[in-house]
């Protein structure tokens, strides 16, 4: 699925050089969930954002299937992304003027689907995220759990291969970040889909079969037995 070797991702800041990554080497096979943890600044979005093609290394390659994204143009890496990759991020990025299934159907128009599967497949993906009474809800009429829910669903609605998430659960209070946290989870193992979540929250770090610990641009991987969530307190 995904192969990085030695990518390392410079800036230059006035005459200081920094280094967003390290020569980072990291392999993910199809269906595998990764949880990429580490200080601000240390680089995690940084490679998330190589992992969805968001961005290119200064060097190094990152390849996904076989194909190394910093090779291609600009138009083959706007396919990859919209057919192959889904993305979650701590912004809900819904547009408000939309309802739920409208801000579902965007992420299939750039794909040609037609209007009448575009309705279905979002019915279909909101329904999966527990969001199939809101249809014709308003962002603002939605709270912020089911804004991320409606995010969640125009992620998934692609039928993508990985699923990729930057902090999802920052703007989220403790409960309804394991809630969200349990739907990521489950559609992982229903989709079949490479994961790789983003996060500063050692709550979820926890939970994680495999953790990725970037600081400085470096970083380590740790095999771990996951900490499944509490079972919910019978009233």
């Amino acid at each position: 699925m995904y192969e990085l070797i030695g990518v390392t991702k410079r800036y230059q800041r006035g005459q200081e050089r920094v280094d967003a990554l390290a020569g980072v080497d990291l392999t993910l096979a199809q269906g595998d969930r990764l949880v990429i943890q580490g200080p601000t600044g240390g680089g995690k979005s940084t490679l998330l954002q190589m992992l969805g093609g968001l961005d290119r290394p200064t060097s190094g390659r990152v390849l996904l299937d076989g194909t190394d994204l910093a090779g291609l143009s600009e138009r083959r890496l706007t396919a990859v992304r919209g057919r192959t990759i889904g993305f979650v991020f701590q912004s809900f990025n819904l547009i408000p003027t939309l309802t739920a299934q409208e801000n579902v159907e965007t992420a299939l128009v750039p794909l040609g689907v037609r209007p009448s599967e575009r309705r279905g497949r979002a019915v279909e993906a909101l329904e999966s995220v527990g969001l199939g009474a809101r249809l014709g809800h308003l962002p603002s009429e939605l709270s912020g759990g089911q804004q991320q829910r409606v995010a969640i669903a125009r992620a998934l609605v692609k039928r993508p291969k990985v699923l990729l998430a930057d902090e999802p659960t920052g703007n989220l209070d403790e409960s309804m970040r394991d809630e969200i946290v349990d739907l990521l989870e489950g559609l992982w193992k229903e989709h079949g889909l490479t994961f790789v979540l983003v996060t500063h929250d050692s709550a979820i770090a926890r939970r994680a079969p495999r953790l990725a610990t970037i600081r400085k641009g470096r970083i380590t991987i740790e095999e771990r037995r996951p900490v499944s969530a509490p079972d919910p307190v019978e009233a």
